[in-house]
């Protein structure tokens, strides 16, 4: 609980912090990477560095934090930290690192705002470090614990899938051929590889096959950047890695999961934010789903929309699903040309949605189902990389 002192403290600083987070995180990670070094090559994606977008995701973080507090002192924005904890369990982050983030992030924010910083501001502010530092470490050392797995995992590649031009599904097999624990469909596990500058870089992929397989499944989209860099990892994967090698994975994580499988659905995806989908349509299958299920894509082309026929097949073995793709280009006589517009998709009473793409396509979808009366606590979504959707409110 945040004290009445500290919320009044945060509340009339909260603009000044808030409109000086851009320059904070950069000060911040300048400073806590030239201190630790390893962090950069062992734990925070590079990528995301160079273009900025983690930088946001955290000033978004810290700002939503602080002004929930500020509104509601004696709650806390569980879904917020869920969702985060489940991203730093994926990455094995450890309670001491929560200790250098602090020292680091109250050092660039004392020399950013100078005297501003009082030792009542300082106190407010190191409040609210400290309480979602702390929410934060007993929500990962929980989902540590039900994991049953400590650290990485070594597997093997059992089998190799070119699904598109730029996308490759991976079915990996323990290596110490150990039992192979059962996820909610749509959580994702982190993949570490070792990459040729000696760095071992970390990424988060959707598990792509539904659970009770000895195998687990990913499918990795090759990302070429076009106005950031191409991805490290996905590259490397693609370039390097077939049946045989192995690769390093985390437990299962993430809070997108298929629940109360009684109701009718929504699942809408873009591009290689299918893979969850995919998952939860062969559960969904397997389980004798019997309510209405809406399946809603968007892609390039045909040709771009990975594990289309799996999409198809699994939609198909439902008795009340209605599948509507949308492409951008080649759209064959089934499907529609353009963006997805839900105007004239009939949507359930008491629906619950499941989003993952894009953030722009899933904003779109979101407002869409808003204004089709799906309750806001029934759209659930999942986002690749950092989470500016808390950067942008």
């Amino acid at each position: 609980m945040l004290s009445e002192q500290s919320a009044a403290t945060v509340r009339a600083t909260l603009p000044a912090v808030g409109a000086a987070l851009g320059e904070i995180t950069e000060r911040f990670y300048d400073g806590l990477f030239a201190a630790h070094p390893e962090l950069l090559r062992d734990l925070f994606n590079r990528g995301n560095q160079a273009a900025g977008t983690q930088r946001q995701a955290l000033a978004g973080s810290i700002a939503a934090f602080a002004s929930y507090l500020v509104d509601r002192p004696d709650e806390r924005p569980d879904v917020m930290l869920d969702r985060i904890a489940h991203k730093h369990a994926s990455l094995g982050v450890k309670p001491e690192q929560y200790k250098v983030v602090h020292e680091h992030l109250f050092a660039a924010i004392a020399e950013v705002l100078g005297d501003a910083v009082t030792a009542e501001v300082a106190a407010a502010w190191d409040e609210i470090y400290r309480l979602m530092a702390n929410a934060l470490i007993a929500i990962e050392k929980r989902l540590y614990a039900q994991s049953g797995q400590t650290g990485w995992r070594t597997w093997k590649v059992a089998g190799r899938v070119e699904e598109t031009a730029d996308v490759a599904t991976f079915q990996l097999r323990p290596a110490d051929d150990g039992p192979v624990p059962d996820f909610p469909p749509g959580q994702y596990v982190s993949v570490r590889v070792e990459l040729p500058d000696g760095a071992r870089q970390i990424r988060q992929y959707s598990l792509s096959a539904a659970p009770g397989s000895p195998l687990r499944q990913i499918s990795v989209k090759r990302v070429q950047g076009d106005a950031g860099p191409d991805g490290e990892v996905s590259g490397h994967l693609h370039a390097r890695v077939h049946e045989g090698y192995t690769v390093e994975l985390s437990a299962p994580y993430g809070d997108l999961v298929l629940k109360d499988t009684d109701r009718p659905l929504v699942l809408a995806s873009a591009g290689i934010g299918v893979t969850p989908m995919i998952a939860m349509l062969e559960q969904l299958a397997r389980t004798g789903h019997t309510a209405p299920v809406t399946v809603v894509h968007a892609d390039r082309s045909p040709l771009t929309h990975a594990l289309r026929g799996d999409h198809e097949a699994f939609a198909a073995k439902l008795p009340d699903t209605a599948v509507h793709f949308w492409y951008q280009q080649d759209a064959p006589e089934t499907a529609r040309t353009g963006l997805v517009d839900l105007s004239t998709v009939p949507v359930a009473s008491g629906t619950r949605a499941y989003l993952c793409g894009p953030m722009p396509f899933m904003r779109t979808v979101r407002t869409q189902l808003l204004e089709k009366g799906v309750a806001p606590a029934d759209i659930h979504y999942e986002v690749f990389g950092p989470d500016l959707w808390l950067a942008q409110g």
